[in-house]
Protein backbone atom coordinates (compact mmCIF):
# COMPACT_ATOMS: atom_id res chain seq x y z
CA UNK A 1 0.00 0.00 0.00
CA UNK A 2 1.41 3.33 -1.13
CA UNK A 3 0.92 7.30 0.09
CA UNK A 4 -0.51 7.65 -3.45
CA UNK A 5 -3.17 5.20 -3.20
CA UNK A 6 -4.26 6.58 0.31
CA UNK A 7 -4.26 9.94 -1.33
CA UNK A 8 -6.45 8.18 -3.82
CA UNK A 9 -8.77 6.82 -0.87
CA UNK A 10 -8.96 10.18 0.89
CA UNK A 11 -10.28 12.02 -2.10
CA UNK A 12 -12.81 9.01 -3.05
CA UNK A 13 -14.28 9.09 0.72
CA UNK A 14 -14.11 12.75 1.15
CA UNK A 15 -16.12 12.98 -2.41
CA UNK A 16 -18.22 9.54 -2.46
CA UNK A 17 -17.81 9.75 -6.00
CA UNK A 18 -15.74 8.00 -8.26
CA UNK A 19 -15.88 9.67 -11.46
CA UNK A 20 -15.68 13.38 -9.83
CA UNK A 21 -12.97 11.81 -7.70
CA UNK A 22 -11.00 10.62 -10.97
CA UNK A 23 -10.83 13.84 -12.39
CA UNK A 24 -9.66 15.62 -9.65
CA UNK A 25 -6.95 13.34 -9.85
CA UNK A 26 -6.34 13.57 -13.39
CA UNK A 27 -6.40 9.58 -13.67
CA UNK A 28 -8.72 7.46 -15.29
CA UNK A 29 -12.07 6.22 -13.45
CA UNK A 30 -11.16 2.49 -13.90
CA UNK A 31 -7.35 3.05 -12.74
CA UNK A 32 -8.74 4.55 -9.05
CA UNK A 33 -11.54 1.80 -8.85
CA UNK A 34 -8.82 -0.30 -9.45
CA UNK A 35 -6.89 1.50 -6.51
CA UNK A 36 -9.41 1.33 -4.04
CA UNK A 37 -9.89 -2.36 -4.88
CA UNK A 38 -6.64 -3.22 -4.16
CA UNK A 39 -6.95 -1.38 -0.70
CA UNK A 40 -9.76 -3.30 0.21
CA UNK A 41 -8.19 -6.71 -0.97
CA UNK A 42 -5.68 -5.85 1.41
CA UNK A 43 -7.38 -4.68 4.01
CA UNK A 44 -9.54 -7.48 3.68
CA UNK A 45 -13.01 -6.01 4.16
CA UNK A 46 -14.97 -3.00 1.38
CA UNK A 47 -14.42 0.65 2.73
CA UNK A 48 -17.59 1.59 0.74
CA UNK A 49 -21.36 0.50 -0.10
CA UNK A 50 -22.04 0.72 -3.28
CA UNK A 51 -25.77 1.63 -4.76
CA UNK A 52 -25.75 1.71 -8.43
CA UNK A 53 -23.38 4.28 -9.28
CA UNK A 54 -23.53 5.88 -5.78
CA UNK A 55 -20.70 4.83 -3.24
CA UNK A 56 -20.77 5.32 0.63
CA UNK A 57 -18.25 5.23 3.10
CA UNK A 58 -18.95 2.31 5.79
CA UNK A 59 -17.77 1.90 9.15
CA UNK A 60 -14.69 0.21 7.87
CA UNK A 61 -14.00 3.23 5.60
CA UNK A 62 -14.93 5.68 8.58
CA UNK A 63 -12.52 4.14 10.75
CA UNK A 64 -9.80 3.80 7.49
CA UNK A 65 -9.72 7.09 6.75
CA UNK A 66 -9.10 8.33 10.58
CA UNK A 67 -5.83 6.24 9.88
CA UNK A 68 -5.16 7.60 6.63
CA UNK A 69 -5.59 11.25 7.97
CA UNK A 70 -3.03 10.56 10.55
CA UNK A 71 -0.85 8.88 7.85
CA UNK A 72 -1.27 11.65 5.40
CA UNK A 73 -0.41 14.52 7.80
CA UNK A 74 2.85 12.84 9.29
CA UNK A 75 3.72 12.08 5.63
CA UNK A 76 3.53 15.67 4.76
CA UNK A 77 5.45 16.90 8.26
CA UNK A 78 8.17 14.40 7.62
CA UNK A 79 8.34 16.17 4.17
CA UNK A 80 8.46 19.61 5.16
CA UNK A 81 11.44 18.45 7.59
CA UNK A 82 13.30 17.33 5.00
CA UNK A 83 13.00 19.84 2.94
CA UNK A 84 14.33 22.28 5.58
CA UNK A 85 16.94 19.63 6.59
CA UNK A 86 18.18 20.21 2.70
CA UNK A 87 17.34 23.10 1.82
CA UNK A 88 20.80 25.63 1.78
CA UNK A 89 22.26 27.02 4.60
CA UNK A 90 19.87 25.00 6.47
CA UNK A 91 19.71 21.49 8.68
CA UNK A 92 21.93 19.78 11.86
CA UNK A 93 26.24 19.09 10.94
CA UNK A 94 27.05 16.34 13.62
CA UNK A 95 31.16 17.96 14.07
CA UNK A 96 33.80 16.74 15.94
CA UNK A 97 37.32 18.24 16.74
CA UNK A 98 40.17 17.44 18.86
CA UNK A 99 40.75 19.31 22.16
CA UNK A 100 43.52 21.88 21.50
CA UNK A 101 41.60 22.88 18.05
CA UNK A 102 38.22 24.06 21.40
CA UNK A 103 40.63 26.46 22.50
CA UNK A 104 39.83 29.32 20.21
CA UNK A 105 39.90 28.53 16.60
CA UNK A 106 36.51 26.57 16.92
CA UNK A 107 34.54 28.65 18.97
CA UNK A 108 35.72 31.61 16.51
CA UNK A 109 34.61 28.90 13.36
CA UNK A 110 31.25 28.30 14.70
CA UNK A 111 30.25 31.76 15.45
CA UNK A 112 31.56 32.81 12.31
CA UNK A 113 29.33 30.19 10.44
CA UNK A 114 26.56 31.14 12.25
CA UNK A 115 26.59 34.75 11.04
CA UNK A 116 27.06 33.03 7.21
CA UNK A 117 24.44 30.23 8.29
CA UNK A 118 21.87 31.42 10.93
CA UNK A 119 19.70 28.66 10.42
CA UNK A 120 22.50 26.12 10.14
CA UNK A 121 22.37 23.87 13.64
CA UNK A 122 25.80 22.04 15.20
CA UNK A 123 25.66 18.85 17.33
CA UNK A 124 29.92 19.47 18.53
CA UNK A 125 31.47 16.32 19.83
CA UNK A 126 35.51 17.37 21.26
CA UNK A 127 37.50 14.17 21.55
CA UNK A 128 40.84 12.52 20.89
CA UNK A 129 41.38 12.03 17.46
CA UNK A 130 41.00 8.16 18.38
CA UNK A 131 36.95 8.49 19.69
CA UNK A 132 36.52 11.05 16.94
CA UNK A 133 36.90 7.99 14.82
CA UNK A 134 35.24 5.83 16.10
CA UNK A 135 31.93 8.37 16.16
CA UNK A 136 33.10 8.54 12.36
CA UNK A 137 33.30 4.94 12.16
CA UNK A 138 29.36 4.82 13.84
CA UNK A 139 27.97 7.38 11.82
CA UNK A 140 27.46 9.86 15.05
CA UNK A 141 29.37 12.61 12.80
CA UNK A 142 29.73 13.74 9.73
CA UNK A 143 33.28 15.78 10.03
CA UNK A 144 35.56 16.13 12.32
CA UNK A 145 38.90 18.40 12.34
CA UNK A 146 41.83 16.75 13.69
CA UNK A 147 45.37 15.23 12.25
CA UNK A 148 44.72 12.83 9.59
CA UNK A 149 43.19 10.02 11.25
CA UNK A 150 43.14 6.11 9.51
CA UNK A 151 40.62 3.49 9.53
CA UNK A 152 40.52 -0.33 9.26
CA UNK A 153 36.98 -0.27 9.04
CA UNK A 154 35.17 2.73 6.28
CA UNK A 155 37.25 4.60 4.28
CA UNK A 156 38.08 7.74 5.09
CA UNK A 157 38.67 10.97 3.33
CA UNK A 158 41.21 13.98 4.41
CA UNK A 159 41.60 17.28 2.84
CA UNK A 160 44.13 19.23 4.67
CA UNK A 161 43.20 23.20 5.89
CA UNK A 162 46.30 24.34 7.90
CA UNK A 163 49.59 23.31 8.94
CA UNK A 164 51.02 24.47 13.02
CA UNK A 165 54.63 24.15 13.84
CA UNK A 166 55.39 22.02 17.30
CA UNK A 167 57.85 24.06 19.70
CA UNK A 168 59.73 22.10 22.51
CA UNK A 169 58.74 23.83 25.20
CA UNK A 170 61.14 24.08 28.57
CA UNK A 171 60.94 26.24 32.32
CA UNK A 172 61.88 29.30 32.16
CA UNK A 173 64.79 28.21 34.38
CA UNK A 174 65.72 25.37 32.56
CA UNK A 175 69.59 26.48 31.04
CA UNK A 176 67.92 25.74 27.29
CA UNK A 177 65.75 28.97 28.16
CA UNK A 178 68.19 31.26 27.19
CA UNK A 179 68.26 29.74 23.75
CA UNK A 180 65.92 30.13 20.15
CA UNK A 181 66.20 27.39 18.80
CA UNK A 182 67.05 23.60 19.58
CA UNK A 183 67.74 20.21 18.09
CA UNK A 184 65.35 17.20 19.31
CA UNK A 185 68.42 15.33 20.38
CA UNK A 186 69.67 17.71 22.67
CA UNK A 187 66.44 16.99 24.77
CA UNK A 188 66.81 13.37 24.47
CA UNK A 189 68.02 12.93 28.31
CA UNK A 190 65.51 15.36 29.24
CA UNK A 191 62.00 13.76 31.53
CA UNK A 192 59.39 14.58 29.27
CA UNK A 193 56.00 15.45 29.27
CA UNK A 194 53.80 13.97 26.75
CA UNK A 195 49.97 13.48 25.57
CA UNK A 196 48.58 10.27 26.48
CA UNK A 197 48.47 7.52 24.21
CA UNK A 198 45.16 7.28 22.13
CA UNK A 199 45.99 10.97 20.89
CA UNK A 200 46.93 12.07 17.16
CA UNK A 201 49.96 14.12 18.74
CA UNK A 202 50.90 11.99 20.61
CA UNK A 203 51.65 9.47 18.26
CA UNK A 204 52.91 12.29 15.66
CA UNK A 205 55.47 13.37 18.47
CA UNK A 206 56.85 10.24 19.12
CA UNK A 207 57.22 9.73 15.39
CA UNK A 208 59.45 12.88 15.07
CA UNK A 209 61.81 11.58 17.85
CA UNK A 210 61.36 7.75 16.88
CA UNK A 211 62.98 9.06 12.97
CA UNK A 212 65.57 10.75 15.26
CA UNK A 213 66.80 8.05 16.71
CA UNK A 214 65.69 9.16 20.29
CA UNK A 215 63.77 7.05 22.97
CA UNK A 216 62.00 9.32 24.82
CA UNK A 217 62.23 9.68 28.90
CA UNK A 218 58.70 10.05 29.58
CA UNK A 219 57.85 10.64 33.08
CA UNK A 220 54.07 11.50 32.57
CA UNK A 221 51.51 11.35 29.92
CA UNK A 222 48.41 14.30 30.51
CA UNK A 223 45.27 14.48 29.22
CA UNK A 224 45.22 17.79 27.49
CA UNK A 225 48.05 20.47 26.40
CA UNK A 226 47.54 22.78 29.56
CA UNK A 227 48.40 20.30 31.74
CA UNK A 228 51.74 19.57 30.05
CA UNK A 229 52.06 22.94 30.15
CA UNK A 230 51.36 22.91 33.81
CA UNK A 231 54.00 20.25 34.48
CA UNK A 232 56.75 21.89 32.74
CA UNK A 233 56.05 25.49 34.15
CA UNK A 234 56.32 23.70 37.64
CA UNK A 235 60.26 22.25 36.05
CA UNK A 236 58.70 18.81 35.63
CA UNK A 237 60.69 18.27 32.59
CA UNK A 238 60.19 19.75 28.92
CA UNK A 239 57.72 19.15 26.00
CA UNK A 240 56.96 19.18 22.28
CA UNK A 241 53.67 20.54 21.88
CA UNK A 242 51.51 23.46 19.60
CA UNK A 243 51.79 27.15 20.40
CA UNK A 244 48.12 26.38 22.27
CA UNK A 245 46.39 29.77 23.41
CA UNK A 246 47.24 30.95 26.76
CA UNK A 247 50.78 29.31 26.58
CA UNK A 248 52.43 32.52 27.27
CA UNK A 249 50.53 32.60 30.93
CA UNK A 250 53.15 30.04 32.10
CA UNK A 251 56.40 29.97 33.40
CA UNK A 252 57.66 28.41 30.02
CA UNK A 253 60.16 29.00 27.22
CA UNK A 254 58.57 28.33 23.96
CA UNK A 255 62.13 27.15 21.26
CA UNK A 256 61.99 26.63 17.52
CA UNK A 257 63.11 23.58 16.25
CA UNK A 258 66.04 22.67 13.88
CA UNK A 259 64.74 21.40 11.57
CA UNK A 260 61.39 22.27 12.01
CA UNK A 261 58.45 20.28 13.53
CA UNK A 262 55.03 20.39 11.84
CA UNK A 263 51.54 19.28 11.88
CA UNK A 264 48.63 19.09 9.55
CA UNK A 265 45.24 19.39 10.31
CA UNK A 266 42.27 18.90 7.98
CA UNK A 267 38.51 17.81 7.83
CA UNK A 268 37.82 14.06 7.27
CA UNK A 269 34.91 12.11 6.40
CA UNK A 270 33.49 8.89 5.56
CA UNK A 271 34.37 8.37 1.49
CA UNK A 272 31.21 6.09 0.87
CA UNK A 273 28.63 7.33 3.35
CA UNK A 274 25.70 9.54 3.05
CA UNK A 275 27.03 13.58 3.98
CA UNK A 276 24.03 15.52 4.14
CA UNK A 277 23.83 18.61 2.39
CA UNK A 278 24.42 21.11 5.23
CA UNK A 279 27.82 19.10 6.01
CA UNK A 280 28.49 19.05 2.44
CA UNK A 281 28.21 23.37 2.50
CA UNK A 282 29.98 23.01 5.87
CA UNK A 283 32.81 21.02 4.37
CA UNK A 284 33.52 23.76 1.78
CA UNK A 285 33.07 26.91 4.36
CA UNK A 286 36.03 25.33 6.26
CA UNK A 287 38.04 24.81 3.07
CA UNK A 288 37.25 28.79 2.24
CA UNK A 289 37.76 30.06 5.66
CA UNK A 290 40.84 28.25 6.52
CA UNK A 291 42.55 29.21 2.80
CA UNK A 292 41.21 32.54 3.45
CA UNK A 293 43.40 32.76 6.81
CA UNK A 294 46.13 31.21 4.72
CA UNK A 295 46.08 34.29 2.25
CA UNK A 296 45.71 37.42 5.13
CA UNK A 297 49.06 35.81 6.86
CA UNK A 298 50.93 35.36 3.86
CA UNK A 299 49.90 39.14 2.97
CA UNK A 300 50.97 40.39 6.42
Amino acid sequence: MEIEQLHYFKIVATMQHMTRAAEVLSISQPALSKSISNIEHVLGVPLFDREGRSIYLNRFGQLFLQSVNIILDEYERIKEEFEDIIKPGSGEVSFGFIHTLGMEMVPELIATTSKIFPNMQFSLTQATSLNLLKRLEEGAIDLCLSQKIESKVIEIVTEELFVEELFVIVPNTHPLAKRKTIRLEEIKSEPFIAIKKGNSLRQLVDEFFLNEGIELNTTFAAEEMHTVAGFVSAGMGVSLIPNIKGLDDYKVKRLKVDPPCYRSVGVSWAKNRYLPPAAMEFKQYLVDYFQNRKNQTNES
